[in-house]
């Protein structure tokens, strides 16, 4: 089984994400990420998701998968997921899939907190 580590800090009721990895690609580590992305929705119920991608180069199609599903499951909760610090290359990834309405994009980790603002309250 691939260990992943994620940096995961809480910050004004927002968990923040820290991706960490330059290249999302091996089955095992989208398998592991998923996991561990999985369960701060579905075992600790955090409604306010925000994943740091600025450190991410390349990316599967099967984390793009992962990422469909964490957002469901998010949904289905009345939780938000949010993602910043996307390159262009990858941003393009998501407006090519069709993906880009699915998600709420962001430059920096302060705008991209500041769009959860009063959600949820």
């Amino acid at each position: 089984m691939t260990e992943v580590q994620l940096v995961v800090q809480n910050i004004g009721g927002v968990v923040v994400v820290n991706l960490g990895s330059s290249s999302i690609l091996d089955g095992g580590v989208v398998e592991a990420l998923g996991r561990k992305l999985f369960e701060l929705v579905d075992e600790q119920a955090h409604r306010k998701i925000l994943l740091d991608f600025s450190q991410v180069k390349f990316l599967s199609s099967a984390m793009l998968g992962v990422l469909i599903r964490l957002q469901k499951r998010a949904h289905a909760i009345k939780g938000r997921l949010a993602i910043y610090g996307l390159r262009p290359e990858l941003h393009k990834v998501f407006r090519i899939t069709r993906l880009e309405q699915l998600f709420n994009f962001y430059d920096n980790e302060q705008d991209a907190l500041s769009s959860f603002g009063t959600f949820g309250h």
